[in-house]
């Protein structure tokens, strides 16, 4: 028995003194690790990271400009330009320069078609998407073609702005492709009484008419 009690107190002993195992695992913990690097260390600002944010400031909205021009001719010595441009989805600015009329105010209409081959009368009747009765511009029931009357000075030269929300260049009441037309008599704005006051406004025949066509900005 003493043998026995001996010869496990010497194997106890050879364990104890043996080389112990090194594990290849890495430590478990940040902090023993250790580096040889000793440069230096940055720390960004933590807003820095935050890329959705940076975007949307640096993000700037432009407006986008759309023009375009219409030259009158007509059977007589009538002609001119007229240029339209609007921002974005506001209202649109037309600029009306006609030469060779007679004294006085002459209405003036956007016309359904950009179809000349048959002369002005080939554009059709006034621009109407909303089916109204003729009016004034300013009149909440109008064509959308209702732009009133422009007026010759003594020279017989006619120059007008407009501004009006119902003549965009885009859209699907877009103007580009129609025409504008200026007539011989004044319009009535469909308060005349006449039985063509309603359509018309009783403007007489159609002296010069131009298709609208976009043009650079």
């Amino acid at each position: 028995m003493q043998a026995v009690l001996a010869a496990m107190a010497a194997h106890v002993i050879s364990l104890s003194s043996a080389s112990p195992v090194v594990s290849p695992s890495l430590p478990t913990h940040a902090h023993h690790l250790k580096s040889s690097f000793t440069g230096v260390s940055v720390r960004l600002p933590r807003h820095s990271f935050n890329l959705s944010s940076t975007l949307a400031k640096s993000l700037t909205v432009v407006a986008e400009t759309k023009k375009a021009v219409a030259v009158l001719k007509g059977n007589t010595e009538v002609e001119g330009v007229v240029t339209l441009t609007q921002e974005d989805t506001g209202p649109t600015t037309v600029q009306v320069r006609i030469t060779g009329l007679t004294p006085g105010p002459h209405g003036f209409h956007l016309h359904e078609f950009g179809d000349t081959t048959n002369g002005c009368i080939s554009t059709g009747a006034h621009f109407n998407p909303n089916n109204m009765t003729h009016g004034a511009p300013e009149d909440e029931v109008r064509h959308a073609g209702d732009l009133g009357n422009i007026v010759a000075n003594a020279n017989g030269v006619a120059e007008a702005t407009i501004v009006d929300k119902q003549i965009p260049l885009t859209g699907p009441n877009s103007v580009v492709g129609r025409a504008f037309v200026v007539h011989e008599l004044v319009d009535d704005l469909g308060k005349g009484g006449h039985e063509l006051s309603l359509t018309t406004g009783n403007a007489g025949g159609r002296l010069a008419c131009g298709v609208v066509g976009l043009t650079p900005v």
